[in-house]
C-alpha cells in the first residue's frame, strides 16, 4: 500500500484504489496473483475492442458495447440498438430511449445462445455496467467474470452479479 493512498468503497467487496497503484477498482474476491498483470492488460484490451464495437450502435444518447470472451477467443458481440428487422432508431421524439431497446450485454448473449456456443465460465467485458435486468441473463448464462468501464448511476445490476459470486472489476475509461 501506497503511504498516505486513498481507497474509496464503492459497493460491498468493491474498492477503487489510486493510478499509482498500478490498478484502478479491484473486487476483493478476486485473487490477486503473478498472473495479474497480463489477465489486467487482456481485459484493457478487451474492454477496448468493445467500446469500439459499441461505436456500430445506431443509438444516439449512449453508444454500448460488449464483447464475450471464452479461452481467449471471442465468442459473441454485441452493441445497443433496437431489435432485428425493426428501424434503427433508439430514441423517441422527447429523446427518451424506446423501452424495446435491447442492451449490449443482452445482444452478446442472445448471439451467443442462437449460434448453438455456450457462454458457460466465459467473460463478459461491456462499456457501461449490467443494469438488473441484464445482470439476470448474465447469471443464468453462466460468464464467470463482468468487467465493464462505466459506472452507470444505478448499481443494481453490480449488486446482483457480486450476490451471485461472478467477478465484477471496472476498469477506469482512459478516453
Amino acid at each position: 500500500m501506497i503511504k498516505g493512498a486513498k481507497v474509496k468503497k464503492i459497493s460491498e467487496n468493491h474498492f477503487q484504489f489510486p493510478k499509482e497503484m498500478g490498478y484502478f477498482v479491484q473486487n476483493f474476491n478476486t485473487e490477486i496473483g503473478m498472473n495479474n498483470d497480463k489477465q489486467n492488460l487482456l481485459d484493457r484490451r478487451y474492454l477496448a475492442m468493445a467500446r469500439i464495437w459499441g461505436q456500430n450502435s445506431y443509438c444516439l444518447r449512449r453508444k454500448v458495447g460488449a464483447l464475450l470472451v471464452k479461452d481467449k477467443m471471442i465468442i459473441s458481440d454485441g452493441y445497443n440498438g433496437t431489435p432485428s428487422g425493426f428501424e434503427n432508431i433508439c430514441e423517441d421524439k422527447n429523446n427518451h430511449t424506446k423501452p424495446y431497446v435491447l442492451h449490449a450485454e443482452a445482444n452478446a448473449i442472445t448471439k451467443v445462445a442462437k449460434s448453438g456456443n455456450s457462454s458457460e465460465g466465459s467473460t463478459l467485458y461491456v462499456t457501461a455496467s449490467p443494469c438488473l435486468e441484464c445482470a439476470k441473463l448474465i447469471i443464468q448464462s453462466g460468464i464467470r467474470r463482468v468487467v465493464y468501464g462505466e459506472m452507470y448511476r444505478i448499481d443494481d445490476g453490480i449488486r446482483l452479479l457480486q450476490r451471485a459470486g461472478i467477478e465484477v472489476k471496472y476498469i477506469e475509461c482512459n478516453e
